[in-house]
């Protein structure tokens, strides 16, 4: 590895040892042939300043006085006053570890590049994390400065409290944006100088850790380098979305998600293109928002496509040209669905936090009916059998996949589980055809094992959404005395449609003819909405928690 900019070395002493690393494919492939000393904050921005574009929007959003933009320049002179006071008011050392918490909004983006210019560690935290949840991170990375919009000031205030159970002793310091006193970051920021001297970090210092949800258990931190960060804009947006400066974005994804840090502020900043913030979306507000800003490209889950749907014809949207699904498994009547009603062919694609953003997808004509994709240029995938022997074309087993990026989980033992022999092994069950196309099944924790057949819950579920009356659906494993598992459906029907037994009857008899009829839900409940992650993925352990105990968690 490269010598370190960092004075406060935490995040290299502990990041996995050498040998449970995966192999990481960065020789003979130009896209990633980065110079061995960068901070990505630098690339992404001063150098599109440099190059030409000071003046182009980099960042859209919508206020009460109305739509609002941030030219490259006016974000870049914004950044390097935010550096300046984490450098001279913080006194933040290049890799101490920083909490960010904010919705999307201009703040967050440049508080998080403004992090990352002086070379600090960043910690980026979903908004409506509470302080329990934020207390096992900040422990974790020992986090001893915070960035955090004022109004979402609470759940912080909690981890600085010694009376409170969230305490956390190493928290030494907190600075509120939106915030209207003298010490505020952007009074403070306000006082800088525009030119700020980037930490000339190497391209394999640590920039962020992103943690994942933790919905299984206590979350993991994802560590991730500056050439992650360029990675991941320079194989799936450049090859598979193709961005290009004149592009609009918006979308759903938390910047504080990877998915989101990518698609909303990192790909359009690569090549000069721009971003609309949006605090929260409705799919009703997301449409407005493509109307109103002439996006051309959107970011959201598969829920969202679902609901957009039926709403598209309220709305101007001849600008969108790409549409781009992630963070859950996209069901083909969601794609079709939306298809019909707009034109579009969406891009499904699969990533992770482990691996910082997307690695297998298709677009446009590449686009086959039922699978995800094949890999992304750069990447490399099998899949494999318990011994992690590749299996032949049509053989169900286990995704394993290397890249450019890779999983370094923060001093976790788990780090043995997904990095096996050099291959990430992500969770998923996937079969691949001879043409290299890669279809999912379920994560492997959700594959439902029912009288000795093997029956994916989502498989399940897309059947369940083509029928005419099903809104939502989510399907789980339920434990069975005769068969050890059956399938068990969690619906949520459309408005105009009784959910009796003669609507349960008529699901399973579409199941039974739309797929496999083992595969069928013999157990159905009818629910008035499903329980859902701040990224929209579904949460298949609260159904499952409810299937095995008759309540949600």
């Amino acid at each position: 590895m490269e010598r370190s900019a960092h004075t406060d070395t935490f995040a290299r002493d502990h990041l996995p040892p050498p040998d449970q690393w995966p192999d990481l494919l960065l020789d003979s492939n130009p896209d990633v042939a980065y110079p061995a000393r960068l901070n990505c904050a630098v690339v992404l921005l001063d150098t599109q300043v440099h190059g030409g574009l000071a003046k182009r929007p980099a960042l859209h959003w919508r206020d009460g006085s109305g739509k609002r933009s941030m030219t490259y320049l006016a974000l870049m002179e914004q950044v390097n006053r935010i550096a300046h006071v984490l450098v001279e008011d913080m006194r933040l050392q290049p890799g101490n570890r920083i909490l960010l918490r904010g919705p999307n909004n201009m703040m967050m983006a440049a508080s998080w590049l403004a992090a990352v210019k002086a070379g600090l560690v960043t910690v980026p935290t979903m908004p409506l994390m509470r302080a329990s949840e934020l207390k096992q991170i900040i422990d974790k990375a020992e986090v001893e400065a915070v960035l955090c919009d004022k109004r979402l000031a609470a759940e912080i205030e909690y981890c600085r409290d010694p009376r409170h159970a969230s305490y956390c002793p190493q928290l030494k310091q907190v600075r509120f944006y939106h915030d209207q006193a003298p010490e505020g970051l952007e009074a403070l920021a306000a006082t800088k100088p525009v030119d700020f001297m980037a930490c000339n970090t190497s391209a394999d210092d640590v920039c962020l850790i992103a943690f994942t949800s933790g919905t299984t258990g206590k979350p993991k931190g994802c560590m991730h380098f500056h050439r992650d960060v360029l990675a991941m804009c320079d194989t799936f947006s450049r090859h598979i979305l193709q961005m290009k400066a004149d592009d609009i974005v918006c979308g759903t994804p938390p910047l504080a998600f990877t998915f989101g840090l990518g698609g909303l502020l990192c790909f359009p900043l690569r090549v000069g293109a721009s971003a609309v913030l949006a605090e929260k979306l409705t799919p009703d507000g997301l449409l407005e928002t493509i109307q109103d800003f002439g996006v051309t490209m959107s970011f959201t889950a598969p829920t969202f496509y679902r609901q957009m749907s039926g709403l598209v014809d309220n709305y101007r949207l001849a600008s969108l040209k790409t549409s781009v699904s992630a963070g859950e498994a996209l069901p083909d009547a969601t794609r079709q669905l939306w298809k019909k009603a707009t034109g579009i062919e969406m891009v499904d694609g699969i990533g992770g936090t482990e691996m910082i953003h997307v690695y297998v997808s298709s677009a446009g004509d590449g686009v086959r009916r039922g699978a995800i994709g094949k890999v992304v240029p750069g990447y490399v995938a099998q899949v494999v059998d318990e011994n992690l022997q590749a299996v032949e074309a049509g053989i169900v087993g286990r995704l394993a996949v290397k890249g450019p990026t890779g999983c370094r989980y923060l001093d976790d033992e788990r780090q043995l589980a997904f990095v096996q022999r050099g291959w990430n092994l992500p969770g998923d069950t996937f079969s691949m055809d001879a043409d290299g196309y890669l279809f999912y099944q379920a994560r492997n924790d959700d594959m439902i094992v029912s009288a000795g057949y093997n029956i994916a819950g989502p498989e399940v579920e897309g059947a369940l959404l083509l029928h005419e009356a099903v809104a939502e659906c989510g399907v789980v494993g339920q434990p069975d005395e005769m068969r050890g598992s059956i399938v068990k459906a969690f619906i949520v029907i459309k408005s105009g449609y009784r959910s009796d037994a003669a609507m349960i009857k008529s699901l399973q008899d579409h199941v039974k003819a739309a797929i496999a009829p083992y595969k069928y839900p013999r157990s159905i409940e009818f629910v008035d909405s499903l329980p859902r992650t701040e990224t929209g993925k579904l949460q298949r352990f609260v159904l499952r928690q409810r299937a095995e105990q008759g309540k949600w968690e």
